[in-house]
């Protein structure tokens, strides 16, 4: 049990990189650069050497021509059509609520990030144990917990039917 582990990064930093056991998956996520091909060969060579997967979230288009892993469907993503495109790549997402989670199985999603298990700054409400774990049945237990996880919290998992987990903050040195 939470034998997976996913860093989520904006960038590429050699530094949380270092921070990362070896099969840790990376997804990279960045809005607001659309000229990051570079960044993620960088990141993609560093995965093959770690043996870990590298997926990207929102662009197809980019996991296909770059070979990536896979794909991220954000929860806010709620669109079908680009399950024509998809060809061996593997497709993750995350939701939030059970009505992100009903979408996410119409987008033939794998693996499901549900989040906010735990509080976070951003946003008051979290899910914690319970809800999480109800959440992840109706997704046949392939959850991953998303949010608001750190060294104080992290053992609480246990307590979760995850498959594993996934941070942003997690791995960042500070």
């Amino acid at each position: 049990m939470h034998n997976l582990i996913f860093c989520i990064i904006d960038k590429y930093d050699q530094n949380t990189l270092n921070n990362l056991k070896k099969r840790t998956s990376i997804i990279y996520r960045n809005y607001d650069n659309f000229n990051h091909e570079n960044e993620i060969l960088k990141i993609k060579k560093f995965c093959i050497k770690n043996k870990s997967k590298i997926y990207i979230a929102n662009n197809i288009s980019l996991a296909i021509k770059l070979k990536l892993d896979g794909i991220y469907i954000p929860s806010f993503n709620s669109d079908l059509s680009f399950l024509k495109k998809i060809k061996n790549l593997e497709v993750i997402g995350s939701a939030h609520n059970y009505k992100e989670i009903m979408i996410k199985k119409k987008q033939n999603v794998k693996t499901l990030f549900i989040s906010p298990i735990f509080k976070i700054k951003k946003n008051k409400h979290f899910l914690d144990i319970y809800k999480f774990n109800l959440y992840s049945k109706m997704f046949n237990d392939n959850a991953i917990a998303l949010g608001g996880i750190n060294k104080k919290n992290i053992k609480k998992l246990s307590l979760t039917n995850s498959l594993g987990y996934a941070s942003i903050s997690l791995f960042k040195k500070k």
